[in-house]
């Protein structure tokens, strides 16, 4: 069902030469002087970083002495020596491909939900939702419930109804802290996303519903796919940028749940051996690479969440 025909704007543009792209830019000057700030800072503390990392990556370097180049023997160690970062890139695997996609699913359908309600209403709920994502440490609640002594809620009433005998180490035992850890991640979720989601929705214009109707769509579920949907892509996009880089990025989240390291390193992420190496062992040169492969995985994901995202509505 196509709801929008495709307009000029859409086909194929020919390529510029140099003389107009350099017209455009100087009649456009104002803007990119606007720009310029924005573009000097994020080349200065994100491309020139990164750049560097890679360098460092090929390297031995101790922030004591000079970088002493060795070819790929960092990234051999990594995948043929280090037991310990192939478990790290399981666990990583399993936490971002299960609370990236889930959160970003929870965000978006409790967006469209809270947006069949009242304004009032709304912010209260939205208050409600987003509030454990803005609170700090409050996430540390479920070392409370999930205590590993008999003072613990769930150990405490467990014991009570004749379910266990002696208290369960929630958060030590490598048989519950993986879906512990994922149960608290999905509760924590809901932020800049859901946020996001929530202005889209309200971005668009209900006026395309009275005319996708008049076009035949019958139900909610046409009218998301056909019409909210392609409507909201831009916000869509953004909030899975944000929900991968959330997702690769829950290091400080797990480490104020099970401690660093975790038992058997049960939970031990990417981002763990990354500030393993470079916060304590201060091997600069391995921890580069540990970061720059993290950092294609995440440009990998993107790629194919973008492509995916173009087909909506489709």
């Amino acid at each position: 069902m196509k709801l929008f025909k495709r307009n000029r704007d859409d086909e194929p543009r020919r390529k510029l030469t140099r003389k107009e792209v350099a017209t455009r830019i100087w009649n456009d000057r104002v803007g990119y002087m606007m720009v310029l700030p924005f573009f000097a800072l994020f080349v200065c503390f994100t491309v020139i970083p990164v750049v560097i990392s890679i360098y460092y990556s090929f390297t031995d370097f101790n922030m004591i002495q000079d970088p002493n180049f060795v070819g790929m023997e960092n990234y051999t160690r990594l995948f043929l020596r280090d037991d310990i970062f192939l478990t790290a890139v399981r666990n990583t695997v399993i936490l971002a491909g299960v609370t990236g996609p889930v959160g970003y699913l929870m965000c978006f359908f409790f967006a469209w939900a809270l947006n069949e309600f009242t304004p009032k209403v709304r912010a209260v709920l939205t208050l409600m939702f987003y509030a454990p994502s803005i609170s700090g440490n409050a996430y540390l609640i479920f070392t409370l419930l999930f205590s590993g002594d008999s003072y613990g809620f769930i150990n405490a009433w467990l014991i009570k109804l004749g379910a266990i005998n002696s208290p369960i180490l929630w958060f030590q035992d490598t048989n519950y802290m993986m879906p512990l850890v994922i149960v608290v991640l999905l509760w924590t979720s809901l932020g800049t996303s859901f946020l996001n989601f929530i202005a889209g929705f309200q971005g668009v214009d209900r006026s395309y519903y009275e005319a996708a109707a008049v076009d035949g769509v019958r139900n909610r579920w046409q009218e998301l796919w056909f019409v909210t949907l392609p409507l909201m892509k831009e916000s869509l996009m953004f909030s899975a940028v944000m929900s991968i880089t959330g997702a690769f990025s829950i290091g400080p989240t797990i480490d104020g749940l099970v401690g660093f390291p975790s038992t058997g390193y049960a939970v031990h992420t990417i981002m763990h051996h990354l500030n393993d190496y470079g916060g304590q062992r201060f091997e600069m040169g391995y921890a580069s690479a540990i970061a720059t492969l993290l950092f294609l995985l995440m440009v990998v994901c993107n790629k194919v969440i973008q492509k995916m995202i173009r087909k909506v509505g489709n």
